[in-house]
């Protein structure tokens, strides 16, 4: 199993992202998401967040907040079980990224971008400001097979809908009664 940090910055109704096109073998290729990486040997979450968010931006995060565990399932790839950040505040200059082309994006804008289908929950889920959360996602190819929240699965299968809309009608609503 994989280790990895995911972080979204947030500036001014904005996310950092990252338009992942410089990798051939990439399995993000083509697709925006946020910054982090691969854990190195003796790293903490906070090691690796640190550390991946310097070298892809040359900015050293001051204020950040774990939001969740991804567990990340492809038939195509080894599982990751991705720690989840948003960060507030930075010092430094940002650089060029050798993995992509950064870019300050509006948050409601993210979910019109070319990304997994299943980062819509957790974008969802950071924007209503949802608890510390679990969330499960199964992949085969490209496509969200199913999701888990907390530990329930919800199945392709079994809704008409894409994925991230059922959990907008069955899911959402019982992380806005949490708030």
């Amino acid at each position: 199993m994989l280790l990895t940090t995911l972080c979204y910055m947030e500036r001014d109704g904005q996310y950092l992202m990252l338009h992942r096109t410089k990798k051939e073998k990439d399995i993000n290729k083509d697709k925006w998401i946020g910054i982090g990486g691969k854990f190195e040997d003796k790293e903490s979450p906070e090691d690796c967040l640190l550390r991946e968010a310097f070298e892809e931006t040359g900015l050293t995060l001051t204020s950040y907040r774990f939001r969740g565990i991804v567990t990340f399932v492809t038939d195509r790839y080894e599982t990751e079980f991705m720690h989840l950040y948003s960060a507030y505040e930075w010092e430094g200059s940002m650089r060029t990224c050798d993995e992509g082309d950064l870019a300050w994006l509006p948050m409601k804008q993210v979910f019109d971008l070319k990304i997994w289908e299943g980062d819509k929950i957790f974008f969802w889920l950071m924007q209503h400001d949802a608890p510390f959360f679990s969330l499960k996602l199964e992949y085969i190819g490209d496509t969200l097979e199913a999701y888990a929240m907390d530990g329930v699965y919800h199945r392709r299968s079994e809704t008409e809908t894409d994925l991230f809309t059922e959990f907008l009608q069955n899911c959402a609503p019982l992380y806005d009664r949490r708030r």
